[in-house]
């Protein structure tokens, strides 16, 4: 665990299905995840608009104010093309027939 006030090092992470980003990045203690994905260029280097997509550290959706940790991994997710729950369910409803 570095020492309070160190500088920490930090991943963001974007992914399409046909290619895939991950910057790794040093910010100051006390950085959020909005801190993050902005010192990672990622939105220039992807050409996407960030603000749109959800964001969250190891797979758990947080807020873009959320303060980061060293080590942490911050992702961006994209919106989904299908609600999982439905796609199931018309799965589910095509195999009993």
């Amino acid at each position: 665990m570095p020492e309070p006030g160190a500088p920490i090092t930090v991943e963001v992470a974007y992914a399409e299905p046909s290619r895939q980003f991950l910057r790794r990045v040093v910010l100051a203690d006390g950085a959020t995840v909005a801190d993050a994905i902005a010192a990672s260029a990622i939105e220039r280097e992807a050409g996407i608009d960030a603000s749109v997509l959800d964001s969250g550290i190891w797979s758990r959706p947080v807020a873009r104010g959320t303060r980061v940790r060293d080590g942490d991994r911050v992702e961006l997710y994209r919106p989904l093309r299908a609600d999982p729950k439905e796609a199931r369910r018309r799965r589910a409803a095509q195999a009993a027939r």
